[in-house]
């Protein structure tokens, strides 16, 4: 699809370009979809390309009883389909996990990929998906951020990041047993987070981005008595990205950092639940997922797909509405950043 532009050449600006995809058709991802895709300033904010059927659109469209303007050109105010899609999905059964819903949750994401890869889209939203029913499907990677990767050949540094407002979090680690955490908090793999979480927030518009990391262990280690890490690993990976010129503070106890949080514009967390459990508390429903270090932007909503919420009109659009509002911000920042590198 050709980048638009304004109307007039003199001031004509590339509007950033956006594809959404439904997420998983057995939960409430279809008709939050719709919802987004519905409001017009959604549809001012970028070019949209839905990722779905012509079926899939419409049957989302009467769930949720919406009207979501479509044409085949991507005309302003209007959202492109794909086509040629495989995997009908008219077999999948609603409100719970399958391999039917795997499977066309994939295929719209493989789609979707194709269209970063081929320069077509700066970023990425799904909707919410399972990752149940992904493994059912054949997805083998521990979760959709490392089936990303791969899928995209890249082999760079990666960390999902949580967003809630201002406040970003990455993690050092993830989807992993807990007994398996602490040997992987190494000053390398401290350094390659702060490094990721430092080059997005960057990205964001945050010239210089106030960063503080969590202790793993309880009471920050206390002096090594209850762990090694914080002496051994983490504070020599805060200090190494001071003297870079970064604005990294810590390591700080776990269980007082985001008591701090107004004082940071990120925080790095050394395992999962470390920062979830804490920014869920914060802020459930407004959540955002960004599936970071990829080289396109890809967010989703940080909650799932709800199963006992489908069809009942009871499912909150604003975390579908704060992963759109993220991709087409920071796609927005990668369009400019071109035209203002050629002096345009």
């Amino acid at each position: 699809m050709p980048q638009s532009t304004t109307a007039d050449p003199a001031t004509a600006v590339a509007r950033p370009r956006v594809a959404v995809t439904l997420g998983d058709p057995a939960g409430v991802g279809p008709e939050l979809a719709v919802r987004l895709l519905a409001v017009d300033s959604n549809r001012a904010a970028a070019d949209i390309i839905v990722v779905a059927t012509r079926a899939e659109l419409d049957r989302a469209q009467a769930e949720a009883g919406v009207t979501v303007p479509v044409s085949d050109d991507g005309a302003p105010g209007t959202v492109r389909l794909v086509d040629g899609l495989d995997e009908p999905g008219d077999d999948v059964p609603l409100r719970e996990v399958s391999e039917a819903a795997g499977r066309v949750t994939l295929s719209r994401l493989e789609r979707a990929l194709d269209l970063a890869r081929a320069g077509e889209v700066e970023a990425i939203v799904f909707a919410p998906l399972n990752k149940t029913s992904l493994h059912l499907a054949g997805m083998h990677e521990e979760d959709e951020l490392r089936w990303f990767a791969r899928e995209l050949g890249h082999d760079g540094v990666t960390s999902e990041l949580n967003i809630l407002g201002q406040l970003w979090t990455a993690r050092v680690t993830s989807h992993i047993p807990h007994g398996e955490v602490a040997p992987h908090i190494t000053t390398d793999a401290v350094t390659r987070s702060l490094g990721l979480l430092h080059e997005v927030l960057r990205d964001t518009g945050i010239s210089q981005p106030r960063i503080g990391v969590a202790a793993l262990n309880p009471h920050n280690g206390e002096n090594g008595l209850f762990g090694r890490q914080e002496i051994d690993e983490i504070a020599p990976a805060v200090e190494a990205a001071a003297a870079r010129g970064w604005n990294v503070r810590g390591p700080f106890p776990a269980d007082t950092i985001f008591l701090r949080r107004d004082e940071f514009d990120g925080i790095l967390t050394m395992y999962h639940d470390q920062g979830q459990i804490a920014m869920k508390l914060l802020g459930f429903d407004g959540g955002v997922t960004v599936q970071g270090g990829l080289p396109v932007l890809i967010a989703t909503p940080a909650h799932g797909t709800a199963f006992d919420l489908v069809g009942t009109g009871r499912a909150a659009l604003t975390s579908t509405q704060n992963a759109f509002d993220i991709a087409a911000s920071v796609a927005a920042s990668r369009v400019a950043a071109p035209a203002a590198g050629t002096g345009a």
